[in-house]
């Protein structure tokens, strides 16, 4: 994907509907689809009755990045989707919290490879959420599926490698 197509991409995501109403955005990316910081910040409609942030929202920031690195990594040659995923709460969230979703580039290459030679595998990542002192207060853990589109043509795919 081209820099000005995925930096569309992100403002998109950045004014998606439930996005704005939890106060989740996008801050920065690698140029490259392989990191994302995204921050949800506090707000009086953000917060539950304990007045840190509501648990679905800390959830929510972290949902796609795993998949969309994976995705734009990947190409329209594969089927990436979310299996399963958890989250863990640490500590009472308040402020400004922050998540980085990363996936190494040597990484995402070794997962083409299994891909191309099995046809289909499962992923595991996990991502702690941060607050303004750096401590972790949730951690996100993602089961992500990926497998070739067409398994008729999984060897075509690894010879063009």
């Amino acid at each position: 994907m081209n820099k000005s197509r995925f930096g569309k991409l992100v403002r998109k995501v950045n004014w998606y509907p439930p996005y704005l109403g939890m106060g989740i955005r996008v801050r920065t990316w690698a140029d490259d689809c392989t990191r994302f910081e995204v921050e949800l910040r506090s707000r009086w409609y953000n917060r539950n009755l304990f007045g840190t942030h509501f648990g679905g929202s800390l959830y929510a920031m972290a949902d796609p990045f795993f998949v969309f690195i994976v995705t734009l990594n990947f190409g329209k040659g594969y089927i990436v989707w979310d299996k399963s995923a958890g989250i863990e709460f640490l500590k009472p969230a308040r402020g400004t919290i922050l998540g980085t979703f990363e996936i190494a580039k040597d990484e995402l290459d070794a997962m083409r490879r299994e891909v191309d030679a099995l046809g289909k595998n499962t992923y595991h990542f996990e991502a702690d959420l941060v607050d303004e002192q750096g401590n972790a207060v949730a951690r996100v853990s993602k089961e992500i599926y990926v497998r070739v589109k067409d398994q008729r043509t999984s060897t075509q795919v690894r010879n063009r490698r």
